[in-house]
């Protein structure tokens, strides 16, 4: 007797669908969400501001990414994960960018920058978990080791974003990395003796275009330094966070369900697709053989 088990290739708007019915909590939200980015494009349309039409419309594809990466890298995202990147998403384009939260509340992005340290380690964390759990590596990595890698992805993450904003800056003319007021100088190039020795020179009075800025605004620009480096220390510290929970939720043999709500995991069906078993019941002492058909013993007659 024979019987074959084949691994059929799924329809991915059929997986797409059992998501959804699944995990209705993150269907709800991203609905709503989704909605509420469709009414402020059309105003924003009506408005004759394209540019925020512009960034509405990436608004709802930046939403489709967690549904991309589960089809096409066949992983599951756990719900609170999923939440909280499509409610980061709405937070900072949305919110952030539209409704100027950014200039509204002082610590509107460096919570966003906080949190997206915390979940770009978790994210990496869960990358290096996942090869230290499959059986087609022999290795097995440290705890401490995990949580380094998980460490050094999320800061790299954050240094990119900071390249990222200082092209735009730089290239396009915007004003992503918001800059601070100072009312002192601290620098070398005003040693008269030309020494490697600092000088600190308070800001008493300043005219820009005929406009006193000491009375005005209380100081001078930074042109955007403080705010790379305060954006960088936030995502430092929401990297040390998850690294160290998650040291902590492998050294105890993954005991700890915090961490497992950020932690991607495999699908079953993310099987190899020509992965073809066969059980081969011999007649004598009815042991049933389940290897892959290549690696089966040929009939006698072949030998």
């Amino acid at each position: 007797m024979k019987n074959s088990k084949k691994h059929i290739k799924r329809d991915p708007k059929e997986i797409v669908g059992e998501q959804l019915r699944e995990h209705r909590n993150v269907t709800m939200l991203y609905f709503v969400l989704r909605a509420f980015v469709v009414i402020i494009m059309l105003l924003q349309l009506i408005k004759g501001n394209y540019e925020n039409v512009f960034l509405c419309a990436l608004t709802l594809v930046l939403f489709l990414i967690p549904r991309i990466v589960e089809v096409n890298f066949h992983v599951d995202l756990p719900d609170t994960l999923e939440i909280i990147v499509l409610l980061f998403i709405f937070a900072a384009e949305i919110l952030g960018e539209l409704q100027s939260f950014y200039t509204y509340f002082p610590f509107w992005d460096s919570m966003l920058h906080t949190i997206n340290g915390f979940l770009a380690a978790a994210i990496g964390f869960s990358m290096v978990d996942l090869l230290n759990r499959t059986d087609r590596f022999t290795f097995s990595l440290s705890p401490l080791f995990m949580a380094m890698v998980a460490f050094c992805f999320s800061m790299t993450i954050g240094v990119l974003w900071e390249f990222f904003e200082f092209g735009c800056d730089s290239f396009f003319g915007t004003d992503m990395q918001k800059d601070f007021i100072v009312t002192q100088i601290n620098s070398v190039l005003f040693n008269p003796d030309g020494k490697n020795v600092v000088v600190h020179m308070p800001i008493e009075s300043l005219v820009v275009n005929g406009e006193d800025w000491i009375a005005k605004y209380g100081g001078y620009i930074d042109i955007g330094i403080i705010d790379t480096m305060k954006d960088l220390l936030v995502n430092f510290v929401g990297a040390v966070v998850f690294s160290v929970i998650g040291y902590f939720y492998v050294k105890t043999r993954g005991k700890g369900k915090f961490v497992k709500r950020f932690i991607l995991s495999v699908k079953d069906d993310a099987q190899p697709q020509n992965a073809v078993t066969e059980e081969i019941k011999a007649p004598l002492d009815g042991v049933t053989d389940t290897r892959p058909i290549a690696e089966a013993e040929p009939p006698e007659n072949e030998k």
